[in-house]
């Protein structure tokens, strides 16, 4: 495994996220598929095991009991200082006024009932899952500013968002002497690129570090396009994502990984961890060889002529995921 600094601090985190969405108790919320813990633990050992030391959550995965199982399992298998904790806020948690969004109400409400489900006194990366066009975004920020002096949080980071949405919040921050975001998580991947447009070159002229959501875009880049999955038949969000034209992509992506003699993972993940600024891939794994193809793709280098053959099918798409 390999470790890089997180955008332009000094936190050093290992290039691939475990991303823990895939864990929590089943039928809890919006998600009808994810691990109990029984089978959720030995992934998460598994990862923690091959040098593996981020992990990312949200509040609102399984109605928050994906925080629960990533926290005992991380309290039992990891020494707390060693690993970069990372979890999210905005999402509805409860039906009623101030049951999601990103008001100082619900920030610091939210995050005391994560520190509680993570079992833990802080969080690393404490990130705003979705742009709150209801609050202001100087509340927004003076609240995370707040909870990182008051040692809750070490740092900040932001979601899927329009890239004059991420400048705002940062020029505001500046301006008011507040705490920046550090990190963008954003929809990334070889089947939809749109974020080279704005956000990536923003990302990179101000030093904030790029952990990219389903970097197999929800596995279609790991499978041939008409094949279906317990997860795909019941994502209605992830179904939205990608059109018809992709197929040429997962196609390519299956010549280059035949002729390499690797898993279609491997070759989708390595084309991103060798995108600028990319710093880590969130990965879901819900099998032992989600976490072997993820590890091994750090170290698979592309050719330029593979790289080209990847990305020559790709076609604009609508903006999707914010």
């Amino acid at each position: 495994m390999q470790y890089v600094k997180l955008g332009s601090t000094g936190l050093e985190a290992s290039r691939i996220c475990l991303g823990c969405m895939t864990y929590g108790v089943p039928d809890r919320g919006t998600h009808e598929w994810p691990l109990d813990e029984d089978a959720s633990r030995p992934l998460i050992r598994q990862a923690l095991e091959a040098g593996i030391t981020f992990f990312d959550t949200a509040n609102v995965y399984s109605d928050g009991t994906s925080e629960e199982i990533v926290g005992r399992a991380l309290r039992d298998f990891a020494r707390r200082d060693e690993i970069v904790l990372a979890t999210k806020v905005h999402g509805r948690m409860r039906p009623g006024p101030n049951g999601a969004g990103l008001s100082r109400k619900a920030i610091m409400t939210e995050l005391d009932h994560s520190l509680t489900r993570l079992g833990t006194d802080y969080v690393d990366l404490y990130q705003i899952h979705r742009w709150d066009p209801d609050t202001p975004v100087e509340e927004t920020m003076e609240a995370l500013h707040d909870v990182v002096k008051a040692g809750k949080v070490r740092y900040i980071g932001a979601s899927s968002m329009y890239a004059w949405q991420f400048s705002k919040a940062q020029y505001t921050a500046e301006l008011r002497g507040w705490t920046r975001f550090v990190s963008m998580q954003n929809h990334y991947n070889l089947l939809y690129r749109e974020e080279e447009r704005e956000m990536l070159p923003l990302c990179a002229d101000q030093g904030v570090g790029v952990l990219p959501w389903s970097p197999l875009a929800r596995g279609r880049l790991t499978r041939d396009w008409d094949t279906t999955t317990r997860r795909s038949a019941t994502d209605r969000f992830g179904s939205a994502l990608y059109q018809e034209g992709d197929r040429a992509i997962v196609e390519a992506v299956a010549r280059v990984a035949e002729r390499r003699g690797v898993p279609r993972a491997q070759v989708a993940l390595a084309w991103l961890l060798q995108r600028d600024p990319v710093t880590a891939p969130i990965v879901g794994a819900s099998a032992a060889r989600h976490i072997e193809d993820a590890v091994a793709a750090v170290e698979l280098e592309l050719s330029d002529e593979e790289t080209e053959e990847l990305e020559r099918p790709y076609t604009p798409h609508p903006v999707a995921g914010h």
